[in-house]
């Protein structure tokens, strides 16, 4: 039998890399290049160039990320900047609605929530960012920090009152 903590790590690990994986497919077909894939955080423990994008293992298991020719994302359509931003929660929810029922999918679920909460680095925050860029037609430092500080207080409003409700 599987240790439920096995099954977590091992759940969290793959949904981490399917998630980073639709971003990574998401880009391609927007025509954004793609320069590195990582698995972690922290300092780098290996990497491998496959098909000129630098894949990339670290120390710190506890994220991922695809970087991304940032010039490039921003200059394609706004329809197709939040898709590629979205690409990632949309995949965690198609997994999750497949694994119905496991912690596999509970674990995309999560991941999907958290994703599209606008806190600092995640997607929810990158689409905000995006969004108000396109309706002010240039990056504006004050309006941008407010949406980081907003979405940071109104998400752990939002996470306090789940917790409450338990």
């Amino acid at each position: 039998m599987i240790s439920p903590i096995f099954d977590l790590i091992v759940s969290f690990t793959i949904a981490l890399i399917l998630h980073e994986f639709g971003h990574l497919v998401a880009a391609k077909f927007c025509s954004v290049p793609v320069t590195a894939v990582g698995l972690g955080w922290g300092p780098k423990l290996c990497s491998r160039s496959l098909r000129n994008i630098d894949c990339q293992l670290r120390l710190l298991p506890f994220g991922a990320f695809v970087r991304m020719d940032m010039r490039s994302l921003q200059a394609r359509p706004l329809h197709q900047q939040l898709f590629v931003l979205g690409a990632g929660v949309v995949m965690n929810l198609i997994l999750c609605a497949l694994t119905w029922g496991s912690t596999f999918s509970l674990v995309n679920l999560a991941l999907a929530v958290g994703n599209i909460l606008p806190l600092y680095q995640h997607d929810g925050w990158k689409s905000c960012l995006v969004i108000s860029r396109r309706l002010i037609g240039h990056a504006n430092p004050v309006v941008e920090w407010s949406i980081t500080i907003c979405g940071a207080l109104g998400s752990l409003g939002l996470i306090a009152k789940a917790l409450n409700a338990f």
